[in-house]
């Protein structure tokens, strides 16, 4: 796979098959700590729906968990922005003078409509 291209966004862009797999990896990391969150958050309910106090108290660490975890996925979404920015930015180098792409279009600028 490494190596390889793709040309998967459909304006005729190819992606090196080393960022894909990057992609891959950090997706799933992501689903993971998802799915870790759904029993965390399941198993917060039930404490809490039990009114129990050992289970109250175990909630705040529970609960603490869930923050981390939301903090490290959102982490993870930047960092995956970050890189597709900069491969799309690599892959499209030299066309931000406004060079015309595989398909005919300008690159990389947006067109005004009048008001």
């Amino acid at each position: 796979m490494e190596g390889d291209t793709f040309s998967g966004l459909g304006n005729g862009t190819q992606i090196d098959g080393k960022i894909v797999q990057t992609f891959q990896k950090s997706f799933v990391q992501v689903q993971n700590i998802l799915d870790q969150n759904r029993l965390l958050i399941n198993e917060i309910n039930q404490n809490h729906e039990s009114k129990i106090p050992d289970n109250l108290s175990r909630n705040v660490g529970l609960i603490r968990e869930l923050n981390n975890n939301i903090r490290r996925v959102v982490d993870l979404y930047a960092d995956l922005s970050t890189s597709f920015t900069k491969s799309m930015d690599a892959s499209s180098e030299g066309d931000s003078s406004g060079a015309m792409r595989s398909d005919g279009k300008a690159h990389g600028h947006k067109r005004n409509r009048p008001v």
